[in-house]
């Protein structure tokens, strides 16, 4: 049974890295809680922008979100996105007032915070550029990308216990994951939150950088991010965030399985004659 999924998920992953040109949703001229640019080749930049609400994360917003990130996410001229918000706030959490009064059955039924696992299942990759307070649904959407990065004044935190509830969109799972048990289980259980400088020693965010410098430093990553193969870039995180449900052996079989499929792309033959004759790789992402 293991080795019949394993087949499937190879096949699956095989057909999605062909497939970097499937129906692309058409980006709108413009948002009302996101702002759109392309400030380098191949990479885009989503900007949170509900400034009054310090970018709490409303239904509307996330609408937006997603439709931009999936228009990126299908498009053949990306290679990254970066998704920032304020020098104030990355995102302050969810909006309160749109769930405070809301019961169980309709939480329930509505399966409340379903549509924010469109970000995590995006293919291309993706780096957090968290200035300001990320707490909450802000901290939870900053895990769900590839990279964080943060300004040196951020500040993390799940203080969803102060509200008598638990954090509802990873995390919990996210957050031992990347800090591991202890430290996630103090930031939950106390609701304390924790800055940039201490996020990057316990593993939560890759680098910090003057917070004047973050969106400039997460652009160039992207940048570099960009310039590779896409087609190499989405199975190596693939790869890496299938070594969450799988075992030492499970996992090293996947990696060898997706390492060897990558031989029947185009930029395997190119980037290795590319590496051979000593010139710059062209990559044409099949």
């Amino acid at each position: 049974m293991l080795s019949s999924l394993r087949r499937l998920h190879v096949h699956r992953s095989l057909s999605a890295f062909r497939g970097l040109s499937t129906s692309v949703p058409e980006l709108k001229t413009s948002y009302d809680n996101i702002i759109v640019s392309t400030p380098a080749p191949g990479v885009a930049l989503l900007q949170l922008n509900r400034p009054k609400a310090l970018n709490a994360l409303c239904d509307a917003l996330l609408d937006d979100l997603i439709h931009a990130s999936t228009h990126f996410d299908k498009s053949e001229e990306c290679g990254c996105i970066v998704i920032t918000g304020s020098d104030k706030a990355f995102a302050a959490g969810a909006d309160i007032k749109e769930m405070a009064t809301r019961e169980f059955a309709e939480v329930y039924s509505q399966n409340m915070f379903k549509q924010w696992g469109s970000i995590a299942a995006i293919e291309t990759p993706t780096i957090a550029a968290v200035n300001g307070f990320a707490l909450g649904g802000g901290c939870e959407l900053a895990m769900m990308c590839d990279i964080m990065v943060a300004g040196d004044k951020a500040k993390f935190g799940q203080p969803e216990i102060n509200l008598g509830v638990i954090p509802g969109c990873g995390g919990t799972q996210r957050l031992i994951r990347a800090v591991g048990k202890s430290k996630a289980m103090e930031m939950c259980l106390t609701g304390n939150m924790i800055d940039a400088e201490r996020a990057e020693r316990d593993g939560l965010v890759a680098r910090v950088y003057p917070a004047e410098e973050l969106v400039d430093q997460a652009v160039k990553m992207a940048s570099k991010i960009a310039s590779k193969s896409q087609i190499a870039c989405k199975a190596a995180k693939e790869t890496v965030n299938a070594s969450y449900e799988m075992s030492m052996e499970e996992g090293l079989r996947l990696e060898r399985r997706i390492f060897h499929s990558l031989f029947a792309t185009k930029d395997q033959k190119e980037g290795m004659a590319a590496f051979v004759e000593k010139r710059d790789a062209k990559w044409e992402h099949k």
